[in-house]
């Protein structure tokens, strides 16, 4: 960034840390606080649970297993991450827990609905048998 701009956001920063209480300030300039990537990132990514938890009302022919699987290992990988990562990061474990969480239960919802086609499949095929040697 330009040494301007740069200033230009101190400049700001300190007017707005005027405002605030001491408790505020605290939250504001804390490693991982509101004016960090360590809160913005999870803050948006609560979007992609919302998306799988919207999910819960399609029916599992129109779900995606690869969509589904992706969520369900970003969750699971990112969680360990965000425990590793100095500030440890509870905001974005808690995210990618429940995105992992969302991403299993839809994975765990397709391949039901897959194994019981394949059920129904194999139930016909033994009805068709028994009707075509009954003849």
């Amino acid at each position: 960034m330009s040494k301007v701009f740069r200033k230009a956001l101190a400049n700001m920063d300190t007017k707005i840390q005027l405002r605030m209480s001491e408790q505020m300030k605290g939250k504001w300039n804390h490693p991982a606080g509101l004016k960090t990537i360590h809160f913005w990132a999870p803050a948006w990514k609560w979007a992609l649970v919302i998306a799988g938890l919207s999910d819960y009302f399609r029916p599992p022919e129109k779900l995606s297993l690869n969509q589904s699987a992706s969520l369900m290992m970003t969750g699971i990988i990112w969680s360990r991450y965000s425990l590793v990562v100095i500030p440890k990061n509870w905001v974005l474990f808690s995210v990618n827990l429940a995105l992992g969480t969302t991403g299993f239960f839809q994975v765990g919802r397709i391949l039901n609905y897959q194994q019981s086609l394949k059920n129904d499949e194999k139930a016909g095929d033994c009805e068709e048998e028994k009707s075509s040697g009954s003849k």
